[in-house]
């Protein structure tokens, strides 16, 4: 039997929900106002600085290479954080590292509008900018890691879309298993496997779905206020931190199983 999440795990699920809107919006701003790159995507990154090293592009290279390790750097400093807290018992531990992503928003914004505004476009001040913006992603996606039984990813999707279809998989042959059941037990346990899988796949459907929102809104936004955009994602990590105060993210964090 697949395990679902459970009721307990609803806030940090909705907590999970509000990253990833943030870091979708985080990831289209920083792309459109800085230099075309991802903060929060490695994937789309690695491709870049692939591409970047093959045409001999070193400051695209330089961007592509210094977004890759801030965004390393700022997840293993995530968890190092989340693990230490953990240990040493401290309740709201994940209150720290999403104070740290909001402080590196905010430090990003008038940095970012200086240099637009001195026309600085080289690669090194972009270097630089975007590596805040990515560590601060990296932080992000150590601070939460599971929902009652399923792993998430709240700064990029790819690994949450292949999930999806494995979802989507069980539950195709969950369905087909309870048309074929004739005892009542079995057709028990394949409508609660049914209902699970489901329930599951709703939930991960639902983060793809606010990361494309975050785009969307991100993409609005910048179009209107430019690197000042994201002040939306710093009051939804605001929000996030409020939560933390209230049900200790890091608690539930070490109390979920990773999926069987």
């Amino acid at each position: 039997m697949k395990a679902t999440i459970p009721a307990s795990a609803g806030a940090k699920a909705w907590v999970a929900l509000l990253l990833t809107l943030a870091a979708g919006y985080v990831d289209i701003v920083g792309f459109l106002g800085v230099y075309h790159t991802f903060t929060a995507q490695m994937t789309g990154t690695t491709v870049h600085l692939g591409s970047w090293l093959a045409e001999h592009n070193w400051g695209g290279a330089t961007v592509a290479g210094t977004v890759i390790a801030a965004f390393v750097l700022g997840s293993i400093a995530g968890r190092i954080l989340i693990e230490m807290g953990s240990r040493r018992g401290v309740r709201s531990i994940a209150t720290v590292t999403l104070a740290l992503e909001t402080l590196l928003l905010a430090a990003f914004i008038p940095l970012a509008r200086r240099a637009t505004d001195a026309g600085l476009a080289r690669p090194a001040s972009a270097a630089a900018l975007l590596a805040m913006l990515a560590a601060a992603m990296g932080l992000q996606t150590a601070t939460l890691t599971r929902v009652g039984p399923l792993t998430v990813h709240t700064t990029f999707v790819t690994g949450m879309l292949n999930k999806l279809a494995q979802l989507v998989a069980h539950l195709i042959l969950h369905t087909y298993d309870l048309l074929r059941a004739k005892l009542s037990d079995e057709k028990l346990i394949h409508q609660q496997n049914q209902r699970q899988a489901l329930h599951n796949a709703l939930f991960i459907f639902g983060i793809w779905c606010c990361y494309l929102a975050g785009a969307v809104a991100g993409r609005f936004m910048e179009s209107r206020w430019k690197v000042q955009a994201l002040y939306v994602p710093i009051l939804l990590l605001l929000i996030g931190i409020a939560v933390d105060r209230w049900r200790p993210l890091s608690l539930e964090e070490g109390q979920d199983q990773p999926e069987k």
